[in-house]
């Protein structure tokens, strides 16, 4: 339960807005401006911020960002790591997964790329609090949907 001083603190939220931007591409103009700039919220500020932590992925990477605005026109940015398939489908060097999946093989990995991907995917807000094996096995379940195949170690 809320104490009072953070009920008496809260800051009274205008909209959400989810978006999908390039790592490092967040500019003022569409798809970003119009989504945000409808708000009143600084564009520049929002630009500088966005691309400043998104800086350490590549820049064709697709970053899903949440921006909470609030009634005084400020901002909050959460920034999550790219997709998993996305991930998945750079690792094995594809654009797309298997039609059929289960039955065709797009491609194969290896669990060392699995891990790696896990290791990128644990800092997001979501997956911080869940063991790498977890991770792991979440990403396996991914990649067999899309027909990608992880064995221990390609011959």
């Amino acid at each position: 339960m809320a104490s009072l001083k953070e009920i008496l603190t809260r800051r009274p939220v205008a909209a959400t807005v989810r978006l999908t931007i390039p790592a490092g591409g967040a500019r003022p103009g569409p798809p970003v401006g119009p989504a945000v700039g409808q708000y009143k919220v600084n564009l520049m500020a929002f630009c500088k911020d966005f691309n400043a932590r998104t800086q350490k992925y590549k820049s064709e990477a697709p970053i899903a960002a949440t921006v909470t605005v609030f009634k005084d026109n400020t901002f909050e940015l959460s920034v999550r790591s790219p997709s998993v398939t996305w991930f998945l489908k750079k690792a094995a060097g594809i654009d797309s997964g298997s039609g059929r999946a289960g039955h065709v093989v797009a491609s194969t990995l290896t669990l060392k790329h699995i891990y790696e991907i896990a290791k990128v995917k644990q800092a997001d807000p979501y997956c911080q609090y869940m063991s790498l094996e977890a991770i792991s096995k979440s990403i396996i379940g991914t990649a067999k949907s899309m027909g990608i195949k992880v064995e221990k170690e390609l011959d």
